[in-house]
């Protein structure tokens, strides 16, 4: 809770740092993409070290706007625009938006759904929970995803598998808080779960509202993030 006697307001103080990080990251991903555009690697070395820049910048990026979205949330100024969206077009955009990350990993994407795929969810929130999967996985994952949309039951569910190792134990059924104590030993806060767990409870219809599952030995034989949308 602020201190009212305190006339520094550091959550606010922290919330337009990390917009402004935010922002100056945004710029440097461009900048980045532009020039592995303009000079292509000339060997594996080198396009490992593209990589793992891309990979870097890019995971950085998305975890401060989990960060101020999270942010929001608690301060009840995360605006929720649900309407209706094909879900092959937020699909589309989220591949296109890290296509550089996967050309440089040599990761092949399956994208598995029908045109005419229609449901009603925030494009912005659910694209960001897909975007951040999909940059998760380009670490884990060996050669592939596989990126699919299926109705179970008039709920919407968004899957996406790698053919890695999978996920580890302790990450398998309820999501855990980013405040988990082992986050700074094991390297992981699980923010990216925490985030999709918030996006997925703020989509309800009827009064069931939505949630993320994690299983491994999917499709691909590694880990499958699901994202179930009422």
């Amino acid at each position: 809770m602020d201190d009212p006697s305190n006339p520094l307001d550091f959550s606010l103080v922290l919330a337009s740092s990390v917009h402004d990080m935010k922002n100056s990251l945004g710029m440097l991903l461009n900048s980045l993409e532009g020039i592995i555009t303009e000079t292509p690697p000339e060997n594996e070395e080198q396009a490992k070290r593209f990589a793992i820049l891309q990979y870097e910048t890019s995971r950085i990026n998305g975890e401060l706007i989990q960060l101020l979205s999270i942010y929001r949330m608690q301060k009840n100024r995360l605006p929720l625009h649900v309407d209706e969206h094909y879900v092959i077009e937020m699909f589309e955009d989220q591949i296109a938006r890290n296509h550089m990350l996967f050309e440089t990993r040599n990761i092949a994407i399956d994208l598995q759904c029908g045109d005419d795929m229609h449901w009603y969810f925030d494009n912005d929130l659910v694209g960001g929970v897909v975007h951040n999967v999909l940059i998760n996985c380009a670490r884990y994952t060996k050669t592939a995803l596989q990126v699919t949309a299926e109705m179970l039951d008039q709920v919407l569910c968004i899957s996406i598998a790698d053919d890695g190792d999978g996920y580890p134990e302790a990450m398998l059924g309820e999501p855990v808080k980013p405040s988990s104590s082992d986050g700074f030993s094991s390297g992981s806060t699980n923010l990216g779960l925490f985030f999709a767990n918030e996006v997925a409870k703020l989509h309800c219809q009827k009064g069931v509202c939505g949630r993320i599952e994690l299983e491994n030995n999917g499709p691909l034989g590694g880990g499958v993030f699901k994202l179930y949308l009422p």
